[in-house]
């Protein structure tokens, strides 16, 4: 898989709920930061959108919004109109005037992640992803979204699984929206994919997790020297190249044990480690305990997450 599609995965996106959000006249509303990743589509009417101190940004008809951590937010019918506290809910919300057809609609929804991995998406993207109708090629995630919303609403056989497919597909279509800003990005995975060089040793360094790569053979692949290759890498990436690929082994190692079912001998092999010594050695350096503590703590926490 490309490094997108392993991440994705990793995640397991799961849990929906969604909501019809509505509103009439003049409203506000204020919402304290909860974390988990929330989005919405504009049905009907505009409103305005503002994270924690930015100034506020208007969403109108047909356009998709995602927090991928949910910070703290306000959500206003028109700047400077006064808000009032709200609480995440999974239930119907009306905003302003009660009375009468309301001039706003949006379609809410929440979802979890899998606890381990969470981190990934918060360090992929900006904090809102706001892809807008005017700029065309919205069909895609209104479709998608059209989907989550009438499975959330049945009860069929398969529910869930069809779920965390839907999510899965609607985070791969918001890492790849053409129109997510550069100088938005964090330094990350989804910056160095947006640079050809870059990706192509992306992508090779997850097709082979186990390859012994040096810095001399990536710089190889990106067509660069090799000093000019690490300080790109790191300055796109955030990290040097080889702390990556150290980086999304221990990611791969921790997801393995939260689940379960594996062999410290074969957790190493499959992770690019010479034995299961030399991968708990690397392990309790970097994540602070042993593979076995690790694996006993998220066995009795609440579960891994499916």
């Amino acid at each position: 898989m490309d490094p997108f599609s392993d991440v994705i995965t990793l995640l397991r996106p799961h849990a929906v709920f969604s909501k019809p959000i509505t509103g009439k006249g003049e409203w506000g509303v204020r919402y304290s930061a909860y974390g988990a990743p929330g989005f919405a589509i504009v049905l009907a009417g505009r409103c305005w959108l503002a994270i924690e101190e930015d100034e506020p940004v208007l969403l109108e008809r047909g356009d998709f919004v995602l927090l991928p951590s949910s910070p703290a937010f306000e959500m206003l019918s028109q700047p400077g109109a006064r808000c009032v506290a709200g609480q995440p809910s999974d239930t119907d919300i009306r905003h302003g005037d009660p009375d009468g057809e309301p001039d706003f609609r949006m379609l809410g929804g929440s979802f979890q992640l899998n606890p381990v991995n969470a981190p990934l998406l918060v360090a992929l993207l900006p904090r809102m992803i706001h892809v807008r109708a005017v700029d065309g090629n919205t069909g895609r995630l209104a479709g998608v979204i059209d989907l989550i919303m009438e499975e959330c609403a049945a009860e069929r056989p398969g529910r869930e699984m069809i779920l965390e497919r839907l999510l899965e597909v609607m985070l791969m279509e918001c890492l790849r929206w053409p129109g997510i800003e550069k100088s938005t990005l964090p330094a990350g995975l989804l910056a160095g994919m947006q640079d050809a060089a870059l990706a192509r040793v992306l992508r090779a360094m997850h097709a082979d997790i186990r390859g012994g790569w040096t810095v001399a053979e990536l710089a190889k692949r990106a067509g660069m020297s090799r000093s000019a290759f690490a300080a790109r890498f790191t300055a796109m990436i955030g990290c040097a190249p080889m702390e990556y690929l150290s980086r999304w082994r221990m990611t791969l190692a921790k997801d393995a044990l939260s689940r379960g079912g594996k062999s410290l001998d074969r957790l190493a092999e499959e992770i690019g480690y010479e034995s299961a010594s030399a991968f708990s050695t690397a392990f309790r350096r970097r994540i602070g305990c042993s593979p076995g503590t690790f694996a006993r703590s998220r066995a009795n926490s609440d579960g891994p997450q499916a």
